[in-house]
């Protein structure tokens, strides 16, 4: 990231690919986030919770170095659920109790204690987290944001069952959040962004998220009502590259090879700079290598095009589809056991 700081970026863009290719290289970027809980713990009780909250932008130390004009530091804190929601992936992919006994279980543990000491208890379905700086950057200082909560309740989650596995008892509050963290919706259904959401453009996918990698939202039809209403709302000059690659994902896995591919092509091309192609951060950019784009990119042909899917019991493979123009997609020495896996048009 910028100034070599590490982001969201590394949790939830970078590291899956990592993760579903070389898990020998993503075990060192959950190890840098391990390695730096102490100081996530302090930066949760400066701010006067418990648990660890991870700083939007860390560095050698651990420590927020997010410059202090930012509000990106104190309030972006989805952070946090991102960090959980790596550990917990890592173990699904390798399976490896010992690691998740000794560092896994340490950072979920400790993030579903920051997410159960930060939500407002306003009653049932009412445990409220407001004020916050959303997956989508342009929405500051708002309430409920559609990833921020959704990210809270799979990090509460699979830190429950990361208790059951590895024979831990579970705080039985952790449960008891996550099923009162609101997720909004329009009068039409559709999923919204926060609670003062009124059609206003975005930065970058926020809802969207929530089908993946979060999967707190599985009905087709509602998948594909919040990507209609959201891929109109992403301006086309001046974002980010990943949100596009999201959107071709998913509609990979809904079945429109058309709009995957459409949205595919969209992810990248316009963000290539000549003379070597690299890929820069917005379209026409000049900040190259964004290697966040990079991410997104590669995980619409992996878990998008390929239909690789990370779950609790590894790497399984989902129906999806191929862009028409594609004969055959092969993808070679995945997970730990470098397995094969083949889509055909």
């Amino acid at each position: 990231g910028y100034n070599g700081h590490i982001f969201w970026d590394a949790d939830i863009w970078m590291f899956p690919v990592l993760l579903v290719m070389h898990p020998e290289l993503a075990e060192s970027m959950i190890e840098y986030r391990f390695n730096r809980l102490d100081a996530a713990k302090k930066n949760a009780f400066i701010h006067g919770y418990k648990g660890a909250m991870f700083p939007w932008e860390s560095a050698a130390s651990g420590d927020e170095e997010t410059p202090v004009w930012a509000l990106s530091g104190p309030f972006e804190q989805h952070i946090t659920g991102d960090v959980g929601l790596a550990a917990w992936n890592y173990f699904c992919v390798t399976q490896d109790t010992s690691w998740l006994k000794t560092k896994g279980w340490p950072i979920l543990s400790e993030a579903a204690n920051f997410w159960a000491s930060r939500v407002e208890r306003n009653g049932s379905g009412h445990y409220d987290i407001n004020n916050v700086v959303a997956a989508d950057e342009w929405a500051e200082n708002i309430d409920n944001d559609a990833f921020t909560n959704g990210v809270a309740k799979k990090v509460l989650s699979c830190a429950t069952l990361a208790a059951e596995i590895i024979n831990k008892q579970p705080n039985v509050d952790w449960m008891n959040v996550a099923n009162n963290i609101p997720i909004l919706k329009m009068a039409d259904g559709t999923t919204k962004e926060f609670a003062t959401y009124h059609g206003e453009k975005i930065k970058q996918a926020d809802v969207n998220l929530l089908a993946y990698p979060l999967k707190e939202i599985t009905d087709p039809k509602q998948i594909e009502k919040d990507l209609s209403y959201y891929s109109q709302r992403v301006p086309n000059e001046g974002t980010p590259a990943m949100t596009q690659a999201i959107f071709a994902l998913l509609y990979a896995r809904l079945g429109n090879p058309e709009k995957a591919y459409q949205w595919f092509k969209e992810s990248y091309q316009p963000n290539l700079d000549p003379p070597f192609r690299v890929i820069a951060e917005t379209k026409g950019g000049t900040n190259p290598y964004f290697a966040t784009g990079a991410g997104g990119v590669l995980q619409s042909v992996l878990m998008g095009f390929g239909g690789l899917d990370i779950t609790s019991k590894g790497i399984i493979q989902i129906k999806s589809v191929l862009p028409p123009s594609w004969k055959k997609l092969i993808i070679t020495g995945v997970g730990i056991n470098k397995k094969t896996f083949v889509v055909n048009p």
